[in-house]
């Protein structure tokens, strides 16, 4: 028996792609301001929507590329500050490995 394939999407910061069970979906929701950027967990919210890894580097690559604007199809001034404190507090949870930490355990003897 075959199994089914996972949907896959692409990253908006690395530009690779991954399952959407590894990326975070992100919609463009609008305020008096313009337009903030909110992270769609659950993958409910209503309109379009980017996929990025939940990692700091993507979420640079991303702002420093200027994706978000053309990935959602909106224009003006977006504000990005609860994407960058929910990508920064998922960096830091515990239980999950410190990219860092794990890289530096390489080589080293037990």
């Amino acid at each position: 028996m075959v199994g089914r394939a996972l949907p896959e999407r692409t990253c908006v910061g690395c530009r690779s792609r991954a399952p959407t069970s590894e990326l975070l979906r992100i919609v463009a929701v609008a305020d008096e301001a313009g337009h903030s950027l909110r992270p769609d967990r659950l993958r409910r919210l209503p309109g379009r929507g980017a996929n990025m890894h939940p990692d700091p580097a993507c979420f640079a690559l991303a702002l420093r590329r200027r994706v978000f604007g053309r990935a959602l199809r909106i224009t003006g001034v977006i504000d990005h500050g609860a994407l960058a404190e929910h990508v920064d507090a998922s960096a830091t949870t515990p239980g999950q490995p410190d990219r860092v930490r794990v890289a530096s355990k390489v080589g080293r003897p037990t």
